[in-house]
């Protein structure tokens, strides 16, 4: 578990402020959909617009931080400790 919060750590320090910002719009919509309490007649148009920001931010987020955890893990094997 230790290593794989120094990678989230390294992770997060090598990104700029546009990952950032992705993963906010991420965790937002995230907030929305499961937090919606609006009037019926708007929670179709408010929930499909939380999927498309949520898909749209988390699948490059989320495959572009495997990588680096990929990258990461193998680069410390191969290191001698």
């Amino acid at each position: 578990m230790n290593k794989l919060l120094t990678c989230a750590n390294q992770y997060l320090a090598a990104r700029d402020w546009k990952m950032a910002a992705a993963l906010k719009f991420c965790l937002g919509s995230l907030g929305l959909l499961l937090g919606m309490q609006i009037p019926q007649k708007y929670k179709k148009t408010a929930s499909a617009a939380g999927w498309v920001v949520f898909l749209a931010t988390y699948i490059p987020l989320m495959t572009d931080f495997l990588c680096f955890c990929l990258d990461f893990f193998r680069s410390s094997e191969k290191a001698p400790e």
